[in-house]
């Protein structure tokens, strides 16, 4: 689907620089919050934007202040000109994303359930509508809410030994944040529906087999194999990213 473009969605300029490499080496700048920080590629990988997601204590699950951040962050970068490539990745081993957080929601009452669920829900319309490509690395698990971030990219790199599921039909809930919407998209519907109905986990290897990733890569000693190949794909979309605005 075409995307508006950054001006006509009412961006604000964004004075502040980006780092420029030295000698052609990459380097970067962090900012952020609390749990969700982003690192902004110079040099020779100048335009890429990496989304950190850290709450470490709770296994990265979208809690209200990870929400907040995440939002912030991504009306910074949907206006910043300079970013055209943006990857998703933790920064706690062996989990992507868990989910929402289960233990926030059980303090809160249904109108706040409710008012909840629909943020989850922009938020991952916010994600979808970012007008750079946008990739999600996935080590370990990316589960119900988790995945459905991951869908919301537009290209998903996992790990063999990850485990990827909308499990929410196990917790006797329904996916809420597109995931109903979006996993038929990419897999199809009767996969989907399997999927869904049954809560199953998969790894890697057999999310690459139905078409849920785009690529799968045996993990590596530092935990980072998918973060490394979506880290090179976006370094391959760079060059092309004008035309890519075009088709996105």
């Amino acid at each position: 689907m075409l995307r508006l473009g950054r001006a006509a969605a009412g961006c604000r300029a964004l004075a502040a620089p980006h780092p420029r490499g030295v000698g052609g080496h990459s380097q970067r700048s962090s900012s952020g919050g609390k749990e969700i920080m982003v690192n902004v590629h110079g040099g020779e990988s100048s335009g890429i934007a990496e989304i950190l997601m850290n709450r470490a204590h709770a296994r990265n699950s979208l809690g209200r202040v990870l929400v907040n951040e995440l939002f912030r962050v991504l009306e910074s970068l949907r206006c910043d000109e300079r970013i055209r490539v943006v990857v998703f990745k933790s920064e706690v081993k062996g989990v992507f994303c868990a989910g929402a957080d289960l233990k926030e929601r059980a303090q809160m009452n249904d109108t706040e359930v409710g008012h909840f669920v629909h943020r989850l829900r922009s938020l991952m319309d916010e994600i979808a509508a970012l007008p750079m490509p946008t990739i999600a690395a996935i080590e370990g698990y990316a589960l119900g809410g988790g995945l459905e971030l991951a869908l919301a990219c537009d290209l998903r790199i996992a790990a063999s030994s990850a485990k990827m599921g909308l499990i929410e039909t196990t917790r006797g809930l329904l996916p809420g944040a597109g995931g109903t919407q979006r996993l038929p998209r990419c897999i199809g519907i009767g996969l989907a529906k399997e999927l869904i109905f049954t809560g199953r986990q998969i790894n890697g290897q057999e999310a690459l087999s139905i078409g849920l990733v785009n690529h799968t890569v045996p993990q590596n000693d530092e935990g980072d194999a998918a973060y490394q190949r979506a880290l090179t794909l976006a370094k391959e979309i760079l060059p092309q990213v004008s035309i890519v605005y075009l088709a996105h």
